[in-house]
């Protein structure tokens, strides 16, 4: 341990003191000697130099360095040895210990899980660089490091916070309201990710100023719209470790003309019911027109049909004057019928008339 100085000097001693009072002197001499022979062997011991921040703040997925660099001494002569590990939060846990550095090797403790992305930032952290490298950051990442860098008899340490947080995601942006001249309109934007405290703020895109009646706070209210307003609007969302933004345009519509509109639904009203009569005279030339067709069809049916099936012959009236017969031999009578729908009638006839001169014939042949 290092001791402080300033125990004062031998000639503080008022002149013509006496023995006594030299003595004293002389004690206090040594003292002082001593004290800054002590000081100057700490101001020359082994020291971490790093100035950076205490607390970093990353997003994730980023990478980051940790600082350690360090001097030694001529006093320091014992071998280097660096450790980096995870302070518990809990003081009655022990620390995590990620790296070590000893005897010229690298070591990681804890397996590969805990150290996965863990690595010294120099090739030889022994040359007076003991940073720490981690590259894809996670939120599992927020910690407290300590770098702890030994040369006996020096030694130092230093702690750095870690805070790993999310970036905001790009924003939506939409509007609400009407675009009329005269109304109120407000233009919303919100990220649906990202670290708290998000941080909104709307601009122009063009260089023209912001509404003087316009309140932003991640929501952009115009109470009064005017044509001045119209263009093209950005909002950006930011938080410590990143930023990003969207845009929406903003249009002034006047007010339509009540007389044009009117108008206009009138003639709309027309329009639908020209429409309707046109499909109702289609629709009735349709039907008209199928009528017809089936009433023309129906009288050609009846103009096809045959007349009536006359009565069948008797065997003793002999054959109708629709049909003629001959013989052809002895078995087979042949006839000819000239109207088709009589063609049972004929055959039947036929029959009869072929049994009666076959009864015939046998008469005249018994006969003889």
């Amino acid at each position: 341990m290092c001791l402080s100085a300033g125990l004062g000097k031998p000639w503080d001693s008022p002149k013509g003191a006496g023995p006594s009072h030299r003595a004293a002197g002389n004690l206090d001499f040594l003292l002082t000697l001593v004290s800054r022979i002590e000081e100057l062997r700490c101001t020359q011991a082994l020291k971490v130099t790093s100035t950076g921040p205490q607390t970093i703040q990353r997003a994730e997925g980023d990478s980051v360095t940790l600082g350690c660099t360090y001097i030694t001494s001529l006093l320091d002569t014992g071998e280097i040895d660096i450790e980096w590990s995870v302070i518990s939060p809990d003081s009655t846990k022990k620390d995590q210990m990620l790296l070590s550095y000893t005897s010229g090797t690298k070591y990681h403790h804890g397996g590969p899980r805990v150290t996965e992305g863990f690595s010294f930032a120099a090739s030889d952290p022994s040359k007076g660089d003991a940073s720490l490298s981690i590259a894809q950051l996670s939120r599992n990442h927020s910690s407290t490091y300590r770098c702890k860098v030994k040369k006996p008899p020096g030694v130092d340490t230093r702690k750095v916070s870690l805070v790993v947080k999310v970036k905001p995601s790009v924003p939506r942006c939409w509007l609400e309201g009407g675009e009329l001249v005269g109304e109120a309109v407000s233009l919303h934007c919100e990220s649906s990710e990202g670290s708290t405290p998000l941080t909104y703020k709307w601009r122009r895109e063009s260089k023209d100023l912001m509404p003087a009646a316009a309140t932003q706070d991640g929501e952009l209210r115009i109470s009064n719209h005017t044509q001045s307003f119209a263009g093209i609007y950005l909002c950006e969302v930011n938080n410590a470790v990143g930023t990003e933004r969207c845009r929406i345009s903003l249009r002034a519509n006047k007010h339509p003309n009540r007389s044009a509109v009117i108008g206009g639904n009138v003639v709309g009203s027309l329009l639908l019911i020209y429409i309707f009569l046109v499909f109702a005279g289609v629709l009735y030339w349709k039907l008209r027109d199928r009528r017809r067709h089936d009433k023309e069809f129906s009288n050609e049916i009846r103009e096809d049909v045959g007349p009536p099936d006359s009565r069948p012959v008797s065997r003793h009236t002999g054959l109708t004057p629709q049909t003629a017969y001959s013989w052809a031999d002895q078995n087979r009578v042949g006839y000819l019928t000239h109207n088709p729908s009589s063609y049972r009638q004929g055959r039947t006839a036929a029959q009869h008339a072929a049994a009666g001169d076959d009864g015939k014939h046998r008469y005249d042949a018994g006969g003889l």
